[in-house]
């Protein structure tokens, strides 16, 4: 087969696949069908290029002419300045993106930064506010606890302006951590990511009556001692309340009636719309360093609060301007074509796990040991990943499901993600093996 066509049927099958992940991914990765063909010196490498060489760093180059035929069938032929706001894929080669991760920031004349710490219980949705920040699903999401099991870095970067997203996992005591042997980075985390923050966005899930009137004593230690960091107040899942006059309650209790060093009046919470930014009183000039009671059930100190549903790519924009005003003069800490520290093999194993955690009952997915043996580029360009899932247990190997089918429909679906994270064709294998 001619080069030329066999290229074209791997960009033919792999467009396929990522359109089954979701329009929207295939249309960005179309915006990048030139370099594949060779037109642009930029490539992604798992489908078409060879290891990292520096070509994801240099600026695109069209031997065929800004305005080529190609370029306007594909809607390119635009000046760079007026394309839209471009979310950074990850690259497939660790390499490639520990080079990226220590590369000089390509950062404008005036430059601004901030470095947000999202708090909150477990299972408030920090992870998934995380996602719809940064555009795109680079950290795990599930509905059982604990599906973050480390600090984990995202970044945004529009402009002159980066903001870097701290996403921790869900605060807990240490005597939960000990009764169930979690791992210590749980413990530890969180309070580590204060010591740089810039801002801190304490995250509450309106939709569990059992926990959304006070704040977690985790939650309040930890803004008690580090009192002189900014903080916001997020409140999550608005949708999911039937009736929204409990928000006026909620508002009170979690911030003990105060906002901002100013008393909040109650028609104030609701002045905007549920899902909305609502704007506080004016500052009056900086707090005293409080002393946390032991009775104290919200933080009579946040500067501003959100009720929003992060599903909402509306309520979330809503945010994310507000976190991309809020950054201050400074230098850039990453390239701009960063968007998380986390290396690919990680993402795919986190990935991994949020399945895991969906679809096996109890403390099963807890209990599985994930394993890569093959990341490499498969014949026709594609990535193929192979991992082994080791269980201790007989009854654990209903992960298998029947006649496999779990397993598959597992893989079937981390590889649409995966594709989604690294804009390139998956093929993902998954095994199941009973250690003895």
């Amino acid at each position: 087969m001619a080069a030329s066509s066999w290229r074209g049927a791997v960009l033919l099958r792999t467009v396929s696949g990522l359109w089954q992940a979701g329009p929207d991914a295939a249309r960005e990765w179309m915006t990048r069908l030139p370099s594949l063909l060779g037109f642009q010196q930029r490539c992604v490498s798992c489908v078409a290029g060879p290891a990292f060489s520096g070509p994801r760093l240099a600026s695109a180059s069209r031997p065929n002419g800004q305005n080529s035929a190609l370029d306007c069938f594909l809607g390119l032929s635009q000046p760079d300045n007026s394309l839209p706001f471009r979310v950074p894929a990850v690259s497939v080669h660790r390499d490639e993106q520990d080079l990226l991760l220590v590369h000089r920031p390509d950062m404008p004349e005036n430059p601004r930064v901030l470095r947000v710490v999202l708090l909150g219980a477990p299972n408030a949705g920090k992870s998934t506010l995380s996602n719809q920040l940064l555009g795109r699903k680079v950290f795990p999401v599930s509905k059982k606890v604990h599906t973050t099991r480390s600090q984990a870095l995202g970044v945004i970067t529009e402009k002159e302006t980066q903001v870097i997203l701290l996403d921790t996992p869900g605060l807990i005591s240490p005597a939960k951590q000990k009764r169930h042997h979690l791992e210590l980075s749980l413990l530890e985390d969180p309070w580590k990511s204060m010591e740089s923050a810039d801002l801190v966005v304490v995250l509450v899930d309106v939709s569990d009556k059992w926990t959304r009137n006070q704040l977690s004593p985790q939650v309040l230690r930890c803004l008690t001692q580090f009192s002189q960091v900014p903080s916001i107040l997020v409140m999550n899942k608005v949708d999911c309340l039937k009736q929204k006059s409990v928000l006026l309650e909620l508002t009170a209790a979690l911030t003990e009636g105060v906002v901002n060093g100013k008393k909040l009046k109650t028609k104030q919470a609701l002045r905007s719309r549920p899902d909305t930014h609502c704007p506080s009183p004016a500052a009056q000039g900086p707090n005293p360093q409080p002393v946390r009671d032991p009775q104290q059930m919200g933080w009579p100190h946040f500067q501003e609060i959100f009720m929003l549903s992060a599903l909402s790519q509306e309520d979330v924009k809503t945010l994310k301007q507000y976190l991309l005003a809020q950054a201050r003069p400074g230098p850039w800490e990453f390239h701009s074509e960063v968007l998380t520290s986390q290396t690919p093999e990680e993402i795919c194993a986190n990935m991994i796990r949020e399945k895991l955690l969906e679809y096996l009952p109890e403390e099963v997915p807890y209990n599985v040991q994930q394993k890569t043996v093959v990341w490499d580029e498969g014949p026709s360009g594609e990535l193929v990943i192979e991992q082994k899932l080791l269980v201790s247990k007989e009854s654990h190997m209903i992960l298998i499901g029947p006649k496999g089918y779990l397993i598959a429909q597992i893989a079937q679906e981390v590889g649409r993600d995966l594709m989604n994270i690294f804009l390139c064709e998956v093929q993902l294998r998954l095994s199941v093996k009973l250690l003895k």
